[in-house]
């Protein structure tokens, strides 16, 4: 059997269930890999590959609703997202994002949103960007028994402060304020970190500071782990590739090109076949 179908087959389905302190107990260990995911049939390829995190990204704002950026997701497409995840029964740990405005305002109102993501799509963590602003609300939630992943460094939610997706933490007081909202972070009770588009080595800085695990993502390789949007490592979102996304497959042509074929066929006659026939 070769390594790939093995990962499909029989064997795919004894992997262990992936939980928080799975995560947790990675660091400075075996790298953590995680991809995102935004519907069921995704979900099942993302799970079937073994990765160990599924985060439902505010990211399918721009790469599945066409907008251009995160600020217009709502709590309801996360729901409605997250709950077609998680309906694939995923191995992997599924964490949701919470969007623009559900988190940062009030930790009443943060522990309510979440937990639309817990009880209402069946999320097992929930992701919210920021440091020392909102490290009360992730204690919070913690308190509360819901698992948070917190992100930090450019933070899309915060797109218009930040003058564009800008890379943060370049001068040393940037980096500095970068590493102490990391450390919130940790204080706040997160069992793991995502550092977004800052320079490779603050990555390694805030990764060694921290007992916590970090995720990079245009963070350099020196971070306990990785997540990559599904869209960009299969060319899937055409708008645009960011500098940290590798390219894995170009699925994005090659569907463009099996589309065109389709429609070649349906017009000269060719399809539907007799094979295609009842």
């Amino acid at each position: 059997m070769s390594a790939s179908s093995a990962k499909y087959g029989p064997d795919a389905d004894k992997r262990k269930k992936v939980t928080t302190t799975d995560i947790l107990s990675r660091k400075g260990g075996e790298k953590i890999v995680s991809v995102t995911a935004y519907d069921y049939s995704m979900a099942k390829l993302v799970d079937g590959a073994g990765v160990d995190v599924i985060l439902v990204g505010d990211s399918l704002g721009m790469v599945v609703l066409g907008y251009p950026d995160t600020t217009r997701v709502t709590l309801d497409d996360m729901v409605h997202h997250t709950a077609a995840v998680s309906r694939a029964g995923t191995k992997a740990l599924v964490v949701a994002d919470l969007p623009f405005l559900t988190a940062g305002v009030s930790a009443r109102d943060t522990i309510g949103n979440a937990g639309r993501l817990i009880r209402e799509a069946g999320a097992e963590a929930v992701k919210l960007e920021g440091g020392l602003r909102i490290r009360d609300e992730i204690r919070a939630l913690v308190d509360c028994q819901i698992p948070v992943m917190g992100h930090v460094g450019l933070t899309p939610q915060s797109v218009h402060a930040l003058g564009g997706f800008k890379v943060q933490g370049r001068t040393r007081e940037a980096a500095d304020r970068v590493l102490r909202d990391a450390v919130a972070v940790q204080e706040g009770g997160a069992f793991s970190i995502v550092l977004e588009g800052i320079p490779s080595q603050l990555g390694e800085r805030i990764t060694r500071e921290l007992d916590i695990p970090t995720i990079g993502i245009g963070a350099g390789p020196g971070c306990d782990g990785q997540v990559l949007v599904f869209h960009d490592m299969l060319h899937l979102f055409l708008d645009f590739t960011p500098k940290f996304a590798k390219v894995y497959a170009d699925v994005g042509t090659a569907t463009r090109d099996a589309l065109e074929s389709y429609r070649v066929e349906v017009r000269n006659g060719r399809f539907p076949g007799k094979d295609h026939c009842y």
